[in-house]
């Protein structure tokens, strides 16, 4: 178990503005990345395994997780299930497999955007960016809707808390993009709404998207709140390119 870490560099505290886990068993990758996003004010811990992921997450707080596909033990895919479950930290996720099945894996499993190897390290930068924006955006505009939860079929989506409640009262965990989708479906019921409309409220246009990204999404909050595909309540799934909720 290795950790790399950016604070090593003599520089004070307060220069940093974002903290980033890096989790990646390439050494090399691991350091390169960390004296990098050094350079933005981007304060990192750079880790190689999911046991020392798990670790640096119990004792530190992180803005983000930057987490490698195929690791040592329990590989990316899995340590990103147990990251969604565990709480809403956005995860971008990195693969040297470029099989359209991992990327859509991954975000089926929740993460917020994912990137292949080789890549440019700024574009690295640009996207770790443009993640934690659309968070903080999210948590400083006041929303259109008065309202700060939405009840809908005994479920409760708090828009403070950004949690999603049961009808038992059980905390089911979000990933950002999956509360911003479900609470667009919220604001607008029985509206149809297209896949660039959806695309752009879950994600937004910095994100590189792919077509099958907002049904995935969909699929993932049907799941949550056990809504049968095949016999929808909550989230209809009208023609081959239009979404739309039935409503609370």
């Amino acid at each position: 178990m290795q950790s790399t870490s950016a604070s090593d560099t003599p520089f004070p505290r307060n220069r940093w503005s974002v903290r980033a886990l890096i989790v990646d068993d390439d050494a090399p990758i691991r350091e390169l990345l960390c004296g990098y996003l050094a350079r933005f004010n981007i304060e990192t811990v750079g880790v190689d395994d999911g046991q020392a992921m798990r670790l640096a997450l119990a004792e530190e707080r992180f803005d983000v997780v930057v987490l490698d596909l195929m690791l040592p033990g329990e590989d990316g895919l899995s340590l990103c299930r147990w990251l969604r479950a565990e709480s809403g930290i956005p995860i971008l996720m990195l693969t040297a497999r470029c099989e359209p099945a991992d990327r859509i894996i991954g975000l089926e499993l929740g993460a917020d955007d994912y990137m292949a190897k080789p890549f440019e390290p700024r574009e690295l930068v640009a996207r770790i960016q443009t993640i934690l924006r659309r968070v903080r955006d999210d948590h400083d505009t006041p929303r259109t809707d008065s309202r700060s939860s939405i009840r809908f079929d005994a479920w409760r989506l708090d828009g403070v808390l950004r949690q999603l409640q049961s009808p038992e009262g059980l905390v089911v965990p979000l990933s950002n993009a999956e509360f911003r989708l479900l609470w667009v479906f919220l604001e607008r019921p029985r509206r149809v709404l297209s896949r660039e409309q959806l695309l752009d409220a879950a994600r937004g246009r910095s994100i590189e998207a792919f077509d099958r990204s907002i049904d995935l999404l969909v699929s993932r909050l049907r799941q949550k709140l056990g809504d049968d595909p095949r016999s929808p309540r909550l989230i209809n799934h009208p023609s081959g390119n239009l979404l739309y909720p039935k409503g609370p």
